[in-house]
């Protein structure tokens, strides 16, 4: 594998190399924003990640230098991410895998880690052990591990962290107003919405939105249950999925068995579909995608979700909390929104208003600078930015 080549290193300045698998989990949006904030305040910033993420989020557009790089531990794979971190003043890592990675790679070298767990990984069996085994050695490689919620910072902790802190998860601005037919779809004007809605052959009837992995215990067979259930509703609502994984083809023949209204859209990288649905639900007991949960605050969409993690984190009571595979109790919640029009504008209303006060890629940016001035081990002059948020 060829590397991208490495930026020359600069003595004024601090360089922070920022590490990510494919960023779909949501880290990709993060990084993006991150990235963005730290070059506009003088951080040189390198991003080694997939080709497909950064065709994903354009990291380049933020002002970062790419250096691409496989998801494999590979010795080809480390080889490249010891090279391009070696002129590093910090090197930031995005999720367990990555982390893993890293620690590979740096070894016992001079160059100080900081760890972000956007999301738990669940796992059994053997699989479970690889991950406990994979956690402790990221945990315990990092000088700081930055956990997105409280019960993720816990959890580094317990895998043997020697500092472990909670940060706050990004709100990016707004993107300015675009001239394509999505971006009207997006800025929620009730024309575009109306024309979505019939485009997904929604007009005249409740639409759905369910964001997650399709794969077992992502809460995928019990969404299908409730959906059999709230089918025989009329108008029969229509469920729209986004997300892609292995279970998608047997998911796929049980809709097809049963004549559910279900759709499975696969991934989906800018979330269209949200401003024209009525509700959004998070099945899954992971993490779902936190830029799709912070639009739908944005959006006012009432939102129906397990009750863990970072989402309860972020959304607070701007949502419905159901217990994760019970079908039955999904199935009522959202029955209930779809009857009570009065709770569903008060969810709207709760929604908008923790978007407008919540925490904000500027106060994100300015947190993790605060740990690299401290890792650095010498003052650095931020300069300030003109914003923190991705263009």
């Amino acid at each position: 594998m060829s590397s991208t080549p490495i930026p020359p290193r600069r003595e004024a300045g601090l360089h922070a190399v920022h590490v990510l698998g494919h960023g779909r989990s949501g880290s990709g949006a993060q990084v993006r924003a991150l990235a963005a904030g730290l070059v506009a305040r003088g951080v040189r910033v390198t991003v080694c990640a997939p080709r497909c993420a950064e065709r994903a989020h354009d990291f380049s557009g933020s002002g970062a230098h790419f250096a691409a790089t496989a998801l494999r531990a590979d010795p080809a794979t480390v080889a490249v991410l010891r090279a391009v971190c070696a002129g590093a003043d910090v090197v930031h890592a995005h999720g367990l895998r990555a982390a893993f990675r890293v620690s590979l790679a740096l070894g016992r070298g001079s160059v100080p880690l900081v760890v972000t767990w956007h999301r738990g990984a669940y796992a059994e069996g053997v699989r479970g052990g690889l991950v406990r085994l994979m956690e402790r050695r990221a945990a315990r490689t990092a000088a700081v591990v930055l956990g997105v919620t409280t019960e993720l910072v816990d959890r580094a902790r317990r895998r043997g962290a020697r500092d472990a802190r909670l940060v706050s998860v990004m709100l990016p601005s707004r993107r300015p107003p675009a001239e394509s037919g999505r971006d009207a779809v997006r800025s929620g004007r009730p024309d575009a919405r109306t024309a979505r809605r019939a485009a997904l052959g929604a007009h005249g009837r409740p639409l759905l939105l369910a964001a997650g992995r399709l794969a077992p215990g992502e809460g995928m067979r019990p969404l299908l249950d409730a959906a059999r259930a709230w089918g025989v509703r009329e108008p029969r609502p229509l469920l729209l999925v986004t997300g892609d994984g292995p279970a998608r083809t047997a998911l796929q023949r049980r809709i097809d068995f049963e004549d559910l209204p279900v759709r499975l859209l696969g991934h989906r990288p800018d979330g269209a579909e949200l401003v024209a649905a009525d509700v959004l639900l998070l099945p899954g007991r992971r993490d779902a995608p936190l830029p799709l949960v912070r639009e739908a605050l944005r959006a006012g969409v009432p939102i129906v979700a397990v009750g863990s993690g970072a989402v309860r984190d972020l959304v607070g009571d701007a949502a419905e909390f159901v217990p994760y595979g019970d079908p039955r109790a999904l199935a009522e919640a959202v029955g209930g929104l779809l009857a009570d029009p009065g709770r569903r504008e008060r969810l709207r209303a709760a929604g908008r208003a923790r978007a407008a006060h919540g925490p904000t890629a500027e106060d994100t940016v300015t947190q993790v600078l605060s740990v690299y001035d401290e890792l650095a081990g010498r003052p650095v002059r931020w300069r300030r930015g003109r914003s923190a948020a991705p263009g």
